[in-house]
């Protein structure tokens, strides 16, 4: 059996105060790096395109940023046009009205979504957690159309977030989730609710009746509000500790996966990784990964996975300590994260630039001793 978590961050649309937060952190390296290449005498066909992305991601193309749907009036009919040059289509009969709506979401570009099911598709899992879901009805359709109805059984719990992002869970042939329970409910001592998504516990059959118990969550990452982002992150850590302790019994399968959003050393996390016997998969010695390009594959970055992958641990897959005795072997897959400056690695042919990318996360996995 194989199981993967994924931050798939959104299928098909994504909050436009998401995708302004991801512009705002990355506009320093874009602006040096189009400057760089506006002072270029002779620049080739390749530099040109990365400056129109460039100026795409600058803002100073304003595609991204106009309405997703156009409404007009015309003959006594309203249509809606994706963009000036696709086609319109008759919505309804109305009179007197001529504007356009601005949606609260992006949508995300094709190419990506095609990356994401690369990914996907790659780790291959029985098992897959996914984390920043819009909806179900996107989880269905992409499931359908990008990943060839692999899927059998899919479900879908909505969280606290107050952009809409959601938990899927999608699971093989074979594969059932026996019971789901959410903890958007569960709150501190000032009535303010724990998780700012949810931690969500799954029981999953597999075909020869064993069970695995899943706890999947999603930490929020506010670098605006640290202190008090570091404070909420240490209750849920807590939190999160107590609820496995009491699923823990000698031999039972366990699971926790999602994004943290801090490396493994914090003390944020210690309840989780000091107070219980979890161990994390990319400490596992199959833990497999391409290694960062040149002198960079021997180098250990402060918070890394591991030497030679130095980007940034936010995404955790840690197993009880029975469940980490049966790993046949594991890994880390980030073709679809597109690195912005130093180190660098192998990603998709497909990924030309920062619109492309699957996820700013990998998708973790482990191979396990269960049929």
């Amino acid at each position: 059996m194989k199981i993967a978590t994924y931050n798939i961050q959104n299928i098909f649309y994504r909050d436009r105060a998401l995708i302004k937060k991801y512009r705002d952190e990355n506009r320093e390296l874009w602006v040096e790096e189009f400057e760089t290449l506006m002072l270029k005498g002779m620049r080739t066909p390749k530099e040109f395109n990365r400056m129109r992305a460039l100026s795409q991601l600058l803002g100073f193309e304003d595609s991204q940023h106009s309405p997703y749907l156009t409404m007009k009036h015309k003959m006594g009919q309203l249509f809606l046009k994706k963009n000036v040059e696709s086609k319109a289509y008759k919505a309804t009969h109305l009179t007197d009205w001529n504007g356009w709506i601005k949606l609260n979401s992006n949508p995300i570009n094709d190419i990506a979504i095609e990356n994401k099911a690369r990914v996907i598709q790659e780790a291959s899992p029985d098992v897959l957690i996914l984390l920043e879901v819009e909806d179900r009805a996107s989880l269905l359709e992409f499931n359908k159309y990008f990943l060839s109805d692999s899927y059998r059984h899919i479900l879908y719990l909505e969280t606290n977030d107050i952009y809409g992002r959601g938990i899927g869970v999608l699971t093989k042939e074979g594969y059932k989730v026996q019971s789901m329970k959410s903890h958007v409910n569960d709150f501190d001592e000032n009535g303010n609710p724990i998780f700012d998504m949810d931690l969500q516990e799954y029981k999953i059959s597999t075909p020869n009746g064993t069970i695995l118990n899943v706890l999947s969550t999603c930490f929020l990452d506010d670098s605006q509000n640290q202190i008090q982002t570091n404070a909420k992150i240490e209750i849920q850590s807590k939190r999160i500790a107590e609820v496995y302790k009491v699923l823990n019994r000698p031999n039972d399968l366990i699971a926790v996966v999602g994004t943290l959003n801090v490396p493994s050393y914090s003390k944020l996390l210690s309840p989780i990784t000091e107070e219980t016997d979890l161990k994390d998969i990319s400490k596992h010695r199959t833990f497999e990964v391409d290694l960062d390009k040149g002198k960079d594959s021997k180098y250990f970055r402060l918070g890394a996975y591991k030497m030679g992958v130095n980007i940034k641990q936010r995404d955790y897959l840690m197993l009880s300590k029975a469940l980490y005795k049966i790993v046949k072997s594991s890994g880390l897959i980030r073709k679809g994260i597109w690195y912005k400056k130093q180190p660098q690695w192998d990603v998709l042919k497909t990924i030309k630039n920062e619109l492309h990318i699957a996820s700013e996360h990998p998708l973790v996995w482990s191979q396990l001793k269960i049929e």
